[in-house]
């Protein structure tokens, strides 16, 4: 079967993703609403350049309703996604084989205790077949360049060659008559998870039947080093493995400086590995940091990588677009010069002249271009709201092929190709935009100042639904985490500006000394001055937002924030009374503690000016808690039990606080939460409390109702 027949079938079911004209009376975003929207995935474009694979995910307040499944809609557009997949399970690490053909993914289908890969036949149709069958879980699966086989992933358990081994160490720990964690290194816990003695590996499976899974990493030495492990991300560990051109190599980052991360920085290398097993790891530069998205040119000839340079004794140290000769390694190569902004994503042209690159920047993120051979970025786009994300330009397309989501805080993520030339994107999902035009909700208003210490503040306004500018309205000051990111003209389903502001408030956003998206010096000041000189630039913006807009009611006023946002709310608390109240999620209170609780402790060391006991000022001085006595504001408290990152012992340390001091406040502990609040109805719950707080403190609502009762 032919990929075309596929689609045409789309045609009659066409309209349920054309965007129809909207009919309705816009009405304000709800939880509801705002939950149950259709979210589309990022782009996976075929090598030839026809045909995009994304997810669709569709949620439920239900977690065993929601569903992911795999959509196909071709590059050129002209036609309506067709969907691919129908099961319970959503499919992960989604890559293309290199004909074009098939596609290679992991999940776990009836019968599966873990993730195994899977291969689907889109040409000849029919269903998925499973390629593995192993006790520890698959991921990111990768084609070998040829198609004739597949490396993955796994966490595997020290000395276990095999899967036979593996099974050995699981039931061995399940066997065990007494439940204990041993360690004798940091860390030990990692954002919501206690870690264990599992390790990464790259396992290499050939796609003839019957194949069996080989670990090409495992026996040699560089994982037998001590401190030898990958990148950690939000949820998991990961290699970022790729196969180099000819099929003979796998390339990938790893560290073996992982017990060291309670004294000094933890720097990575890339690493090439044969990939027929047997051989050795060995590094491909000299030079030492962090690693991202390692990438081959169409000709084979130069690996590029986002490389972060860790520089000891700084708190952020910005990513370069770089690259070095293949297969000859050596050092490392700058491509994007004279760029004092950090590039999120890059993708090269097939004839490997050009890089374009995702670059977040004041609240949007804008597409530039880069001559390989090295130079300074040229913006190309940078859209009037919101920004793009996961381009894809396919390696064995005619000509280039821009393939990206686009999303702002009014439209819902769609994918869209984009056209550099005419500075351009088309839609080729219309998933949710029909169901958005018929929500009363307005772009952000951008503006920026100079603060008192000759730093320009870039901030955004979100307006309520139904606003009148002859109006007063409360404002909502909210702080983003960080410190090292940025507000973003986004929809966002744990602190979405538009349902916050639905009951009728304007909200004030504020990239504080500290943000990323204005140069790498600007993210670096924070360095000694953790929250004052952030503390006093949002108060600065606040005033700066009541002279310029005279619809904000100066009397009214809530400052709201989670993790480094709630480290600032809770310093506003210490700090100042111009607030009616205040909202802290996972907010730090007292430094020192934070640092002896938290599952990552030398950054706050170089930030502070070394460990707590040698006596840098700044441990005290910019710990909230010091000025307890001052502590008046009413505040609502909000924490993940499972939270490792800003453990439940800050809040409450501020709790107790709060409550000592008589001060109104009222404590949230979500049991099954961790950083964030990600269950649909604790996020229902926690948004109602929120709402209720605000109402109470800023409308004369009625009050929270009593801990306990039912809503």
């Amino acid at each position: 079967m032919k990929i075309s027949t596929l689609l045409a079938a789309a045609a009659v079911a066409a309209s349920a993703f054309v965007p129809a004209q909207a009919v309705l009376a816009k009405t304000p975003l709800t939880h509801e609403a705002l939950w149950m929207m259709k979210r589309v995935g990022a782009p996976v474009v075929s090598p030839d350049g026809k045909w995009v694979v994304f997810s669709i995910v569709e949620p439920s307040y239900e977690n065993d309703k929601t569903v992911s499944d795999l959509w196909l809609v071709p590059a050129a557009g002209g036609a309506a996604p067709r969907r691919l997949t129908n099961t319970k399970a959503g499919e992960n690490g989604v890559v293309w084989s290199p004909d074009s053909t098939k596609l290679a993914f992991t999940t776990k289908r009836e019968g599966d205790e873990v993730d195994q890969v899977y291969v689907l036949d889109i040409a000849a149709g029919g269903e998925a077949r499973r390629v593995t069958s192993l006790s520890t879980a698959a991921a990111n699966p990768k084609w070998r360049p040829d198609g004739q086989a597949i490396l993955f992933e796994t966490m595997v358990y020290p000395n276990a060659l095999d899967d036979e081994a593996n099974k050995k160490a699981i039931a061995a720990h399940k066997a065990r008559k007494y439940n204990v964690r041993t360690y004798e290194h940091f860390p030990i816990r990692y954002w919501n998870e206690w870690l264990d003695e599992r390790q990464p590996a790259i396992e290499v499976v050939g796609l003839e039947p019957g194949a069996t899974p080989r670990d090409i990493l495992s026996p040699t030495k560089l994982a037998h080093t001590s401190g030898f492990s990958g990148p950690e991300g939000e949820t998991s560990i990961s290699l970022s493995p790729v196969w180099s051109p000819d099929g003979k190599e796998v390339v990938f980052s790893a560290t073996v400086e992982r017990w060291n991360a309670a004294y000094s920085e933890v720097n990575y290398q890339l690493y090439r590995l044969p990939a027929d097993g047997g051989g050795e790891a060995t590094p491909i530069a000299p030079e030492k940091g962090g690693f991202r998205e390692p990438t081959f040119s169409a000709d084979g000839k130069t690996l590029y990588f986002n490389y972060n340079p860790r520089v000891e004794g700084e708190v952020y140290n910005l990513a370069r677009f770089s690259k070095v000769a293949w297969p000859a390694g050596g050092e490392i190569g700058q491509v994007a010069k004279d760029f004092d902004r950090e590039p999120e994503r890059f993708q090269i042209t097939p004839d490997g002249k050009t890089a374009y690159i995702l670059v977040p920047e004041a609240g949007k993120t804008n597409l530039y271009s880069v001559p390989t051979a090295g130079g300074k970025p040229a913006l190309v786009m940078a859209p009037a709201y919101g920004g793009y994300g996961a381009l894809t330009i396919p390696q064995k397309a005619a000509k280039p092929v821009l393939i990206a989501n686009y999303s702002s805080s009014v439209s819902p993520q769609e994918i869209v190709r984009i056209d550099p030339a005419a500075k351009t994107h088309a839609n080729l999902t219309n998933v949710d935009t029909a169901e958005a035009a018929n929500i009363d909700w307005a772009p952000p208003i951008h503006f920026d100042f100079v603060s008192a210490g000759g730093r320009k503040i870039h901030n955004m306004i979100f307006l309520p639904p139904s606003f009148d500018p002859s109006k007063k309205y409360p404002l909502l000051v909210f702080i983003h985490g960080g410190a090292a990111s940025m507000n973003s003209d986004q929809i966002s389903l744990r602190w979405d500006a538009h349902l916050l502001t639905a009951p009728g408030y304007v909200m004030l956003m504020s990239d504080y000394t500290g943000s990323t998206g204005y140069g790498e010096k600007f993210a670096q000041a924070i360095k000694l001055d953790p929250l004052k000189t952030p503390g006093l630039e949002i108060d600065q913006a606040v005033n700066e937002a009541l002279k310029r807009y005279a619809y904000i009611d100066g009397s009214k006023m809530c400052a709201l924030g989670a993790s480094y946002g709630g480290h600032l709310v809770n310093w506003l608390e210490a700090t100042t009374t111009r607030y009616k109240c205040l909202v802290s999620h996972a907010g730090e209170v007292d430094l020192e503690s934070q640092w002896g609780m938290s599952d990552g402790i030398y950054g706050r060391e170089v930030t502070n000016g070394g460990p707590p006991w040698e006596g840098n000022p700044v441990w005290r001085d910019q710990s909230p808690i010091t000025y307890a006595k001052n502590w008046k504001t009413p505040m609502l408290l909000s924490i993940g039990e499972r939270d490792f990152r800003v453990p439940i012992g800050n809040t409450l340390e501020n709790w107790s606080t709060l409550q000592r001091m008589k001060v109104p406040s009222r404590l949230l502990v979500w049991p099954d939460a961790w950083h964030w609040i990600l269950k649909p109805e604790d996020s229902r719950h926690f948004y109602g409390e929120v709402a209720t707080w605000l109402a109470y403190y800023l409308k004369d609502g009625p009050p929270p109702p009593e801990p306990g009762a039912i809503k």
